[in-house]
């Protein structure tokens, strides 16, 4: 498998606690401001950088293998904390940091919240997405079909649910109203692991197994590739308020920024080792 299944299989070691704030009280922002987070998967870190700023590590404390990550309106940070088999959520008014209550989650990745702030997760090596309502009722499996280590996940502006099934080379949809799964119809994808979607509806996956990322259109147009130069095993999406598309170069030991008007390059974080997840306070946050 391409490194990208390392995220899920390899040796976890001692987490580096996180304590250098994020913000000026060690939170995250509130809804409205534009940093960027990035999980370090092989630092056990999340850093915030924030808007013409230089980056801060966030004060989350003993993750191992942090991945995908999703901010809710509040601030609310929650982390894949894959190593730990656990969801962290780092609380946006400064309370401390708390595990979200889920069972038996194995190498957690993708995360994604809808409107409600319910919280589904990627429970890649049970093969299944699980969803964390946030009224409490506890864990429920969302119902899929054929899911092999699912990977990232991102919802749409009308509540369907789209999973990257990583082993399967495929993306799927479950339809928020509760109809069948289906296969988002793609060419060629390897091994796909990020997903986000555009202001426009576009959905955008980052396809590891072929070094690229993929855009397909919302009104069904032909699939096209993203034009980013260099990549290895890109791995987590994002867009900023502006529409700026950012990508997880996973190998590269960088994250590149796409800017709306066209143009490449590299977001100035030095020191990063293999980043996976991103994530930015939006309208549809996303892994």
């Amino acid at each position: 498998m391409a490194a990208a299944l390392m995220l899920c299989a390899a040796p976890v070691a001692s987490a580096a606690p996180g304590t250098t704030p994020g913000t000026a009280d060690g939170h995250p922002p509130a809804h409205g401001a534009a940093p960027l987070y990035i999980s370090d998967y092989s630092d056990n870190t999340v850093l915030r950088l924030p808007p013409g700023g230089a980056p801060v590590m966030v004060a989350v404390t003993g993750l191992i293998r942090p991945t995908g990550m999703v901010l809710a309106p509040s601030g609310d940070l929650y982390i894949s904390d894959t190593g730990n088999n656990r969801v962290v959520r780092v609380p946006g008014d400064g309370g401390p940091q708390s595990v979200v209550p889920t069972t038996d989650l194995s190498r957690p990745i993708g995360l994604a919240l809808n409107a409600d702030g319910d919280l589904y997760i990627a429970d890649s090596f049970n093969d299944r997405v699980v969803k964390v309502p946030a009224d409490g009722s506890g864990q429920v499996t969302v119902p899929t079909t054929g899911l092999l280590h699912p990977n990232g996940l991102a919802l749409d502006a009308a509540g369907n649910l789209f999973v990257a099934d990583f082993v399967n080379d495929r993306v799927v949809k479950v339809p928020a109203d509760g109809g069948p799964q289906t296969t988002v119809p793609t060419t060629g994808l390897s091994q796909p692991t990020g997903l986000a979607f555009g202001r426009g509806g576009d959905l955008f996956v980052s396809d590891s197994g072929n070094d690229r990322v993929v855009r397909l259109p919302a009104g069904g147009g032909p699939q096209r590739t993203v034009p980013a130069v260099g990549l290895n095993s890109p791995y987590g999406l994002a867009f900023d308020p502006a529409g700026a598309l950012f990508i997880a170069d996973f190998n590269n030991d960088r994250v590149v920024k796409l800017p709306v008007r066209g143009g490449q390059r590299t977001v100035p974080v030095a020191g990063l080792r293999t980043p996976a997840g991103l994530a930015v306070p939006s309208e549809r946050a996303g892994y």
